[in-house]
């Protein structure tokens, strides 16, 4: 009796399948499953092959000693990234302020004047429209008496910036109200005696002026070429419900444009390039007629030249290898937005740029591998070998399905790669391999919502939302209530949470949850629903899908409580039954390379 192992390195877990063959039948005793550690296809994975491997054998009392071959799959790394469309930075000198959004403005309307500190306006400026600055030395009832003497006085005071939280309070007191913005992180940055323009919109409303470029040039009496710069500041401020525009003599706005840059595809029959401003569409129809890729490159000096060159030379660093040798064999681009920082606010404004959102795929390299099983069969003093391509494994693992047999087309989707492939009545196995799966998914979520937190994120892609509406009751995104006889915790009140296991975890930032949940979906649609299609045209018949009939969806994503619905839902287009796959009747979608690894041995 000889006891085997499989095991799968994945982009975010590594899976094993131990096995024992006995008269050439091979039976599966156990599995395990941990994060993979280190990126994918590289050393850094042996730690996690190593725990994965004493989970498998724990379930069984059995030991390192008793195993008799390793088997591991050809592993290719997917690194995600964003390249913008055009990357534009609003350079503000003179510290202009533009966009702020504060939670609670003061008043309702559009008001343009100069810019004065408030204890500086007195009856010399009765000629003058006055944005009356208020500092935070200033309490808010003396700042309020003071705005009162100075309109009785017939000194027109169109509006006010405040440098504190107190917008309502100054307004309340006013006897003819006017718009105020407060909350001013850097008030000492805003620049003095220069026309200023602020809009305050009623709640539950956005502004409209500000956010128009012909607005803007309406109120500041622009010219066509200065109402072209003012473009960018106008695309900051879209759905705000407040705005200050301070315009700056001439030549202190800027913008300036990093180049999108051109992708080189060099297929083995065609080659093609593409500028990436063209987006995602036209960068996968190129992509497809030059199919199959030999490497992808970018146009050097550029945003995708540098983060292309970037994932050559950390698979480089990290595999021991010349950069100049790493071969990139596919990507997976969508169009996508990233809230850019407007350089030289006082308020940490930012605008809404497009972007390209890219998932590269570094070449599968066998040699790679085969050091990583060395290194494994060093330390652990086993006899290892690189089993087979991942897809192929997957096939065989997704065909002990209960109610499956062959033929049969399997989608795997992971966290850096969606697979596809078929197997037809005679055993015969096509594949392909491509960039883009719950990784890219996480990255483009992170991205549009602003996160910066990768890990809640990932909870937002895996879990459902709702709205806590009172500290008795929640509103699932579904628009069903639930209601709880406990009191829910005063932190999360009016705040949208993941509903994840049995915890409530509030999302830190200040948008609905019909736009997160919108954001996650798409996010979805773009990576997954795209991927399963351009995957099972490569493998199908004549590239046609409706030339086959089933589908099992495996791997990692297929847990998820949308994705595969999603995917469903699109293949039934083509007249294509898809389902979730279920493991040796017991592991559900997970676990199809690990177990088909296991079962090809004596295959190969």
């Amino acid at each position: 009796m000889e006891l085997i192992v499989g095991i799968d390195i994945g982009n975010a877990t590594t899976e094993s399948t131990l096995a024992e063959v006995k008269d050439n039948k091979i039976n599966v005793l156990s599995s395990g499953i941990v994060k993979t550690t280190g990126i994918k296809g590289t050393k850094e994975n042996v730690k996690g092959i190593f725990q994965s491997l004493s989970i498998a054998l724990k379930k069984v009392e059995k030991n390192i000693n008793d195993l008799s071959l390793i088997r591991i799959n050809e592993a290719a790394p997917v690194i995600g990234d964003v390249a913008m469309e055009t990357i534009t930075e609003t350079i503000i000198t003179e510290s202009t302020m533009i966009g702020h959004n504060p939670n609670t403005p003061g008043g309702i309307g559009v008001g343009v004047g100069i810019s004065k500190i408030l204890t500086q306006v007195d009856e010399k400026d009765y000629d003058l429209e006055i944005i009356a600055l208020i500092p935070k030395e200033i309490d808010f009832t003396d700042a309020s008496k003071l705005i009162n003497n100075l309109k009785e006085k017939g000194i027109k005071i169109k509006g006010a910036i405040a440098q504190n939280d107190d917008a309502v309070l100054i307004n309340n007191r006013l006897n003819e109200k006017i718009p105020i913005i407060d909350e001013v992180l850097h008030f000492e940055k805003i620049p003095l005696n220069m026309l200023t323009a602020i809009e305050v919109a009623d709640k539950g409303k956005v502004i409209s002026m500000l956010s128009n470029p012909y607005g803007v040039a309406t109120l500041f009496k622009l010219t066509s070429e200065e109402t072209k710069v003012i473009v960018p500041i106008s695309r900051a401020l879209i759905g705000n419900r407040s705005a200050v525009i301070i315009k700056t003599p001439k030549g202190d706005v800027k913008t300036r444009s990093i180049p999108a840059g051109v992708i080189y595809l060099v297929g083995r029959n065609k080659k093609g390039s593409i500028d990436l401003s063209r987006g995602a569409k036209k960068i996968m129809d190129n992509l497809e007629s030059c199919y199959p890729i030999d490497d992808i490159y970018g146009e050097k000096g550029t945003n995708i030249g540098g983060m292309l060159e970037k994932i050559r030379i950390t698979m480089g660093q990290l595999t021991e290898q010349n950069h100049q040798n790493i071969k990139i064999q596919d990507i997976l681009a969508v169009d996508t937005f990233v809230p850019k920082k407007v350089i030289g606010g006082v308020a940490e404004e930012f605008s809404m740029e497009n972007a390209v959102g890219l998932a590269a795929m570094v070449k599968a390299d066998k040699l790679q591998m085969e050091m990583i099983a060395k290194d494994l069969e060093k330390q652990l003093n086993k006899k290892v070998e690189v089993g087979g391509v991942e897809a192929n494994m997957a096939i065989l693992g997704a065909l002990t399905t209960p109610g499956t047999d062959s033929p049969l087309a399997i989608i795997d989707m992971g966290a850096g790669s969606t697979d596809a492939c078929t197997i037809d009545q005679s055993g015969k196995i096509i594949s392909c391999h491509l960039a883009g799966a719950g990784n890219m998914t996480t990255m483009i979520i992170n991205k549009e919502l602003g996160l910066n937190n990768f890990e809640i994120a990932e909870d937002i892609k895996k879990y459902p939302l709702a709205k806590v509406e009172s500290l008795f009751h929640i509103r699932h995104e579904d628009g069903s209530v639930q209601f709880f006889e406990k009191v829910l915790d005063p932190q999360i009140f009016s705040r949208v949470i993941i509903l994840k296991d049995d915890l409530m975890v509030p999302i830190e930032i200040d948008e609905t949850i019909e736009k997160i949940r919108k954001i996650r979906r798409e996010a979805k649609e773009k990576v997954f629903v795209t991927n399963a299609v351009r995957a099972l045209k490569q493998v199908c018949p004549n590239n046609d899908i409706r030339n086959i009939q089933h589908v099992v969806l495996v791997g990692g994503s297929a847990l998820d409580f949308e994705i595969p619905q999603m995917v469903t839902e699109k293949l039934a287009h083509y007249g294509v039954v898809a389902g979730r796959g279920n493991i040796r009747g017991v592991e559900g979608p997970r676990n199809a390379v690990a177990t088909g690894l296991a079962l090809s041995y004596k295959r190969m």
